[in-house]
């Protein structure tokens, strides 16, 4: 069972640390085969991911093959409860059992916000809604299928909070989850950019973590650091987590030209991470997130209207994946989960990011050259790893009165400073 650390900053799992990994996988109820669950499940497990997030109910702007399962009856724009495809579920057990087996804890969006009215999903009208006085006796009966696999409960799936109306649903939601399940941890999945959580969600004592999802528009990529810093000084204080960075070769929202590289989306982990948000990062990989086959459609005109993606047994081999879990490895090996930012850097750019424990300081340096710091650091056992190549180097320093110039790697790529006390 995972739960907060004594500070309130970091997940733990058995007393120890435990730093977040999460692959996006939100359409795998409905899109994906258990022979196909399996194989995708044996790649992400040796990679070294840990949690899979998932939407519980069919994914709004998912890839569609064929006809698929509903989880309920549809009645008058509504889902009725009592008429609930045991099926359905059924399926989803299977998978869930599977991916625990694999050593994985699930992550599960309850209420998508196309979901519940007043949000920005519903207003495209393409799904059936919930009814206020259906949330409990549905969050009831998704916590007796799958309380058992020991999840975390993702309360509500890229919402925004229009209305008082639209919180008054996840309240209700939230605080079934707490009553049924005190232990699980809860969290809220929020809309791109957004920042502001409704006072009576963001302090409920039952919410565990802090979500934030610097998102897929190319003009914010800034939102990677910025969300993480005003979610790392909150009160009260909660692990922070950035659960929707750039997902690896999205297209840019709003139909602009582009794709998110492998560089970009490296560079979105560990600028979150080094900024507050060190309880752990999820990864996206366009084509698995909505699990898209050869001859599957794919709405791009829904939503922030993305490109189509790539099939997902070659986006399952994207290389931004093991640039994710060597981020977990180095974080977890070199004892890191106590990670703090500092204002340290000297140069005139927010996009180098610092942190530091009591023994070390980590910078993340996009583009090389030449890096000033407040203070003078002449330890001769500090280095630079290439984050595209993986080489080592030992770094080559100036001591000047009151900083330090550390002169420039022979990498082309972003790099992490590792700096002694």
């Amino acid at each position: 069972m995972l739960k907060q650390s004594a500070d309130k900053r970091r997940i733990e799992k058995n007393d120890k640390p435990f730093f977040y990994l999460a692959d996006t996988v939100w359409s795998a109820f409905t899109n994906i085969d258990l022979t196909d669950w399996a194989y995708y499940l044996k790649v992400r497990k040796e990679q070294g991911f840990n949690v899979l997030q998932i939407n519980i109910l069919p994914q709004w702007d998912r890839s569609i093959l064929k006809k698929m399962q509903e989880p309920f009856g549809i009645s008058e724009g509504f889902f009725d409860l009592k008429a609930k495809n045991e099926a359905y579920f059924k399926h989803a057990e299977k998978m869930l059992e599977m991916a625990v087996n694999q050593g994985f804890t699930p992550a599960l969006v309850l209420l998508w916000c196309n979901y519940i009215p007043e949000t920005w999903g519903a207003k495209f009208g393409t799904s059936p809604l919930f009814r206020k006085e259906d949330i409990k006796p549905y969050t009831e009966m998704m916590l007796e299928h799958f309380e058992q696999f020991e999840p975390i409960y993702i309360i509500s799936g890229d919402t925004d909070f229009p209305t008082e109306t639209v919180a008054a649903y996840y309240l209700e939601a939230l605080e079934t989850v707490s009553k049924k399940a005190p232990h699980a941890l809860k969290v809220l999945h929020i809309c791109g950019r957004l920042k502001d959580i409704p006072e009576n969600l963001q302090t409920h004592p039952a919410l565990d973590l802090y979500f934030y999802q610097s998102g897929h528009n190319s003009e914010h990529q800034s939102m990677a650091y910025t969300l993480a810093e005003h979610f790392s000084q909150l009160e009260p204080i909660k692990p922070v987590i950035n659960s929707e960075p750039c997902y690896e070769l999205m297209g840019y929202s709003r139909q602009k030209y582009g794709r998110f590289s492998r560089e970009d989306v490296r560079k979105a982990a560990w600028q979150s991470v080094l900024s507050g948000a060190i309880a752990g990062i999820s990864y996206g990989a366009h084509g698995i997130w909505s699990w898209h086959e050869e001859g599957s459609t794919f709405g791009s005109a829904l939503g922030e209207g993305f490109v189509s993606p790539f099939n997902w047994r070659q986006a399952l081999h994207f290389e931004g994946a093991t640039d994710y879990a060597f981020l977990k490895s180095f974080i977890l090996a070199n004892d890191l989960t106590t990670l703090a930012p500092i204002n340290l850097v000297l140069n005139q750019t927010p996009e180098i990011r610092a942190a530091e424990t009591e023994k070390v300081v980590i910078i993340y340096v996009p583009s090389n050259v030449p890096i000033y710091l407040k203070g003078q650091f002449a330890s001769l056992d500090d280095y630079a790893i290439d984050l595209q190549q993986g080489k080592k180097v030992s770094l080559t320093k100036i001591l000047h009165e009151e900083k330090t110039e550390i002169q420039m790697t022979p990498f082309l790529k972003d790099s992490l400073y590792v700096i002694h006390k």
